[in-house]
């Protein structure tokens, strides 16, 4: 019967989903591309950048060649730029240790600096059509609830599909099935209609043979993490804008910063309730910053307050002459690789006419 089920979800899928670009002319290269792309960001916003990044770095060599700072360019738009750096790497690793051949063995994969156990599983079973798990949200979701698995979300869970998967105890049925249909259906599952907070089991191509259809409560799996109680983190940050000519005041985010390889404005922080930050100096200044035009953005747990004062150099030097960062002027374009927060400070300056100049 769950053969059938299986069958009938791929047949579902392919009738529907099979005109995602990175489906078409499926290769290895593609599914690694799509699949670091796909991680933290929605299907449509992928599909808006996909082919783009494909015609400028159409073979992994392309990839491996081109610098950092180009990539993250290329990558705009799809935000948490760790994972462009990161395919980029896994670019080079796989032309000087695999001969520009990307490995469809987990041990390999797995090898590879940057490629974790969903993107190495990913990479087998749907880019080689080997057998293998590719457990991202949406197959830990599904899953979950068509054995009606009660084992705590998160690593936990996934551990526990793959094991069983590993003993058979669930997707037997891929030994007779295409591991590549059989994953991408139950991805457009989970995408479409087994999502986490609404199950819409009438359309669902696996109802009949769903635990968690039957329980008549199918929202209780997977079992949720127990929260804990979290403060509400907050920055006000003050940008600061240095302008000679048309060039820019900025400097390059360091590895170990928020945001590595991309330029930024001069910041500090102004005011924050998380004493242990570190990603900016801290400074005070003796205007009301409050006043002070502002956009807001945010990283990681934090909300972030930006505050814009425009600056001429004399007064900035006399401000940073204690900072040991390494600021330098640049060509305001496409080419240099901005941050948000620096991009959104231009454009409300651009549509504003009140702007706040220190000493006024």
């Amino acid at each position: 019967m769950a053969h059938t089920l299986f069958s009938n979800l791929v047949t579902w899928s392919e009738s529907q989903y099979s005109h995602l670009p990175w489906r078409e002319k499926r290769t290895l290269y593609k599914t690694l591309v799509s699949e670091i792309m796909l991680q933290q960001t929605t299907v449509g916003t992928v599909l808006n950048h996909f082919e783009r990044f494909l015609v400028e770095y159409p073979t992994i060599f392309d990839l491996a060649k081109a610098s950092e700072e180009q990539v993250c360019i290329s990558w705009k738009g799809l935000g948490y730029y760790r994972r462009a750096r990161s395919l980029r790497n896994v670019a080079i690793q796989v032309v000087e240790e695999f001969e520009g051949k990307i490995p469809t063995n987990l041990n390999d994969l797995l090898k590879l600096k940057g490629i974790g156990p969903y993107t190495a599983n990913a990479i087998v079973a749907i880019g080689a059509d080997k057998k293998a798990l590719a457990v991202d949200a949406n197959l830990e979701r599904v899953l979950a609830r068509f054995y009606g698995v009660t084992v705590e979300k998160g690593p936990k869970l996934q551990k526990k599909l793959w094991q069983d998967f590993e003993h058979k105890k669930i997707m037997a049925e891929i030994d007779g099935m295409s591991a590549r249909a059989l994953n991408e259906a139950m991805m457009d599952l989970g995408r479409i209609i087994c999502q986490a907070r609404k199950a819409s089991c009438t359309l669902c191509p696996l109802k009949s043979g769903c635990l968690a259809f039957k329980s008549g409560d199918p929202l209780q799996y997977p079992v949720e993490a127990e929260k804990k109680e979290s403060l509400d983190l907050y920055i006000k940050v003050l940008r600061v804008v240095v302008t000679d000519k048309k060039k820019i005041l900025v400097y390059q985010k360091g590895a170990k910063e928020w945001l590595s390889g991309q330029w930024e404005l001069p910041t500090f922080i102004l005011e924050t309730n998380d004493e242990k930050l570190k990603q900016y100096p801290p400074i005070k200044i003796k205007q009301n910053f409050e006043k002070f035009p502002y956009v807001k953005t945010g990283i990681t747990k934090y909300d972030i307050h930006n505050y814009i004062l425009e600056m001429s150099l004399e007064e900035f030097e006399k401000l940073s002459k204690k900072i040991n960062v390494e600021y330098e002027f640049k060509t305001n374009d496409i080419k240099l690789n901005m941050s948000t927060a620096t991009q959104k400070v231009f454009k409300t300056l651009a549509k504003s006419s009140v702007t706040i100049k220190s000493g006024k």
